[in-house]
C-alpha cells in the first residue's frame, strides 16, 4: 500500500472528522485535520477524539477565526496550498 497525504475538512460534523482522521493513520498515511465553518462545540463526545487525536499525533488547524487563538489559522492560501497538495481531500 503506497502512503498517502490525506487532507480532512471538518464543516459539518467535527467528531466524525477527528474520528475519521484518526482511523485513517491506521494505514500509515499523513494526515491532516482543518476545523471549518465554526467553532468546535465542548461536548463529551468532541473530547474523547480530541483525545484520538492526540494519540494519532494528529494536530489540528483551522479557517475559524475564533479558534485561532489554540490552534494555527489558515487563511485562504494557506487552506488552498493544503488542499492542492494533498493526495486525498475528505470532506465531513
Amino acid at each position: 500500500m503506497t502512503t498517502k497525504k490525506i487532507s480532512v475538512l471538518a464543516r459539518d460534523n467535527h467528531a466524525e472528522a477527528m474520528r475519521v482522521a484518526a482511523g485513517l493513520t491506521i494505514y500509515g498515511h499523513e494526515v491532516s485535520l482543518v476545523f471549518m465553518d465554526h467553532t468546535v462545540a465542548e461536548s463529551e463526545e468532541n473530547a474523547k477524539q480530541a483525545e484520538l487525536l492526540e494519540l494519532a499525533d494528529i494536530t489540528p488547524e483551522t479557517t475559524v477565526v475564533e479558534m485561532s487563538e489554540d490552534l494555527t489559522f489558515l487563511d485562504s492560501s494557506a487552506l488552498a496550498k493544503i488542499i492542492n497538495t494533498a493526495d486525498q481531500i475528505i470532506n465531513i
